[in-house]
């Protein structure tokens, strides 16, 4: 009986992607389209008994120390579930991307039975692995799945119920799945619904948590069509830059403002979503603490209810600092970057600093098209990175990237080097001659780094090529069709070279459709994610880094004139020569550990205050009437340095000498009214 079960489910499940390939309709759509790739792309037989595929204890800790804030904040959730299932056979597990167990709550008496399903931590359950079934089907098609009893590819699966359901990070990507299992599945299909829409809930209140956790640190808004919905499970939220721009989204965000994608709102300053600014939120916050605010969207006007939360006080606590206190955490611990880390996309090189998302925002919008794109920023700064993700997220992908650094080549060879030559074209030539960069980048694109340091005289050749699209070959007289698009990239100022007569000016607008800044590194907001970016990838024996406090934050004070390619070449060498995986600050270069801020201006002693601001003897300013000179002196000074820097807190400290969270407790301490100021000075 067993026997001729197996061979009738086999036969189905080929007879399913052999004879009707497109499916058999839409409810097992989804079904049939994973038989085809458990057939056709991992090559499996669904009547094999293929060896379970578990990592060792070492691989198995590594990824879980990679996702230990998920593991953190699922566990709590796992266990609030169970609570609803518990006695009904289930058991709740939590994967990675992969398809790994990271974790599982299961009833002690059904360990056993699930141990011998396969369903145990450690084991691979991606489709590569184990067919069709909750887990790997759910990450293959990035959405919840239930897969019931022959659903299954594998006949040894047959029994099993799994209903999976994705959790993903800000940026959409798929990060790990929920998934409740059952072994011995005997309830009718339609019992899985309501396991499934459990499961879903969970999964999306995990990711929630996972959000506000992982953007901690930034303002979030949070806003719902109803007032009572704002600040639960079921509201949108917007991570916030200190300037208002959108640093991430989540997926209800996006649903509530009518938005396909989150990352159309990514980049995108504040005051262009809803009729609201980062001024007019914190004058808010302050004059109405905890306060719920009604706000509208800019497209279609529809009414919102909205509340702020500021970086660092999502616990209605004190805003941290950025770095952990020394009596506390002495060292910071990153984990190893996945082995299988795929090419740096969009969302990669800009990481969470507001004018590298506006710049991914207008990449976007025109990696399809044939505008000309011209990048600019200082040496190092990732301006070869940037131009190949921009490729890969065009209809070009699939074909050749090609780079030129326009200033490491002779001049007497780059010539030679982009247009190619015929075989004999000149003394030393190669004997079968050579197809040039620009022939090599045919269906593709073409990256010119340095742009203004290509001679004159091929500028003037270049310009040909990019208006006729031909190439001539040195040596030869017959043009060569390219079609390709060109990304060029410059840390000069081209203008001035223009001015100067040194670069061609209808070069520089053939070039210029659109022209991108890139930051250096010192004016990135978030070189802390950056710092642990680098030294995750850098990792050679895939085991998490331990840095000491003191380097960490000396990395971070660092002004990095060579930006990140200088701060990789760091981070690399401290790799090596550091011991037992921990980097310490004497294993920076001199230059980097003996690197002292510039000293901060100090603050006037009594400032002539802005009419807008109150003189600290009037009526109004009570705090002041009772204090000491120099309590009276320290609150003008404040008042006159906020004033100055237009309320950006941040800079206003920067000058001060002292952190943000030492500001706000001296503002607190004056009781300077910061909502009325702001007020009078929007």
């Amino acid at each position: 009986m067993a026997n001729a079960m197996v061979v009738k489910h086999a036969e189905d499940v080929l007879r399913t992607v052999h004879d009707s390939p497109a499916g058999a309709g839409a409810p097992r759509s989804t079904i049939d389209m994973s038989w085809g790739r458990c057939v056709n792309q991992f090559k499996l037989d669904p009547s094999r008994l293929y060896t379970p595929m578990v990592v060792d204890r070492d691989r198995l800790k590594e990824r879980q120390a990679q996702h230990e804030e998920l593991v953190e904040i699922a566990r709590a959730e796992m266990d609030s579930l169970y609570e609803q299932i518990s006695g009904s056979g289930y058991a709740l597990l939590l994967t990675d991307a992969s398809g790994v167990i990271l974790c599982e709550k299961i009833d002690p008496t059904l360990k056993q039975m699930f141990r011998s399903a396969g369903l145990t931590v450690g084991a691979d359950w991606s489709e590569q692995h184990e067919g069709t079934n909750g887990i790997g089907t759910c990450i293959a098609e990035a959405r919840p799945v239930t897969v019931y009893r022959d659903d299954h590819f594998r006949v040894r699966h047959i029994g099993l119920s799994c209903s999976g359901a994705p959790i993903r990070d800000s940026s959409g990507q798929v990060v790990a799945v929920l998934d409740a299992s059952s072994a011995d599945a005997r309830a009718p299909r339609v019992s899985q619904m309501h396991t499934m829409a459990l499961v879903n809930i969970s999964a999306h209140l995990i990711e929630k948590c996972l959000f506000l956790r992982r953007h901690r640190h930034q303002s979030i808004l949070r806003f719902h069509h109803r007032p009572e919905l704002v600040n639960l499970l079921h509201d949108g939220a917007l991570a916030l830059a200190e300037d208002g721009t959108v640093i991430a989204a989540d997926i209800t965000a996006a649903k509530l403002l009518g938005v396909e994608d989150r990352r159309e709102l990514i980049g995108r300053p504040l005051r262009e979503i809803l009729d609201t600014g980062m001024r007019e939120l914190g004058a808010m916050e302050h004059a109405l603490r905890n306060a719920i605010w009604q706000v509208r969207d800019v497209r279609h006007g529809r009414r919102y209810f909205a509340s702020l939360v500021r970086g660092g006080r999502h616990d209605d606590g004190p805003a941290p600092s950025p770095m952990p206190a020394r009596e506390t955490r002495t060292v910071v611990e990153v984990a190893a970057a996945p082995a299988a880390a795929g090419p740096m996309t969009l969302e990669d090189v800009a990481g969470e600093d507001p004018q590298m998302l506006r710049n991914i925002r207008s990449a976007h919008r025109i990696a399809r098209s044939q505008v000309s794109i011209l990048i600019r920023g200082p040496t190092g700064s990732g301006k070869e990175a940037f131009a190949k993700a921009l490729h890969l997220a065009s209809d070009r992908a699939g074909k050749a990237f090609v780079a030129v650094n326009c200033a490491a080549i002779p001049e007497s060879l780059i010539e030679s080097e982009l247009f190619g030559y015929k075989s004999g074209a000149f003394t030393g030539a190669r004997k079968e001659g050579m197809r040039g960069k620009i022939l090599q980048a045919d269906g593709g694109t073409l990256f010119l780094d340095e742009i203004g340091d290509m001679p004159l005289l091929l500028q003037t050749r270049l310009l040909r090529v990019l208006e006729e699209r031909e190439v001539v070959p040195l040596g030869s007289e017959t043009p060569i069709t390219a079609d390709l698009r060109v990304i060029s990239a410059s840390h000069r100022n081209l203008l001035d070279m223009i001015q100067r007569g040194t670069f061609r000016e209808d070069l520089y607008y053939r070039l210029n459709g659109i022209t991108l800044e890139l930051p250096s590194l010192a004016q990135r907001c978030d070189k802390d994610r950056l710092i642990r970016q680098i030294i995750a990838s850098e990792t050679s024996d895939g085991r998490p880094v331990a840095v000491e406090i003191d380097a960490f934050e000396q990395l971070l004070r660092y002004q990095w004139p060579g930006n990140i390619r200088e701060l990789r070449n760091v981070i690399r060498t401290a790799l090596a020569i550091c011991e037992g995986g921990l980097v310490c600050l004497a294993d920076l270069p001199r230059e980097i550990r003996d690197w002292t801020p510039p000293a901060a201006a100090a603050p006037p002693a009594l400032p002539a205050l802005p009419a807008t601001v109150v003189d600290a003897s009037a009526p109004d300013a009570a705090t002041s009437n009772d204090g000491t000179p120099l309590e009276v002196a320290e609150r003008a000074a404040l008042l006159s340095t906020i004033e100055k820097h237009r309320w950006n807190m941040s800079s206003a400290a920067q000058q001060l000498g002292i952190s943000r969270n030492t500001l706000y407790r001296k503002i607190k301490r004056h009781g300077i009214p910061l909502a009325d100021f702001r007020c009078n000075n929007l």
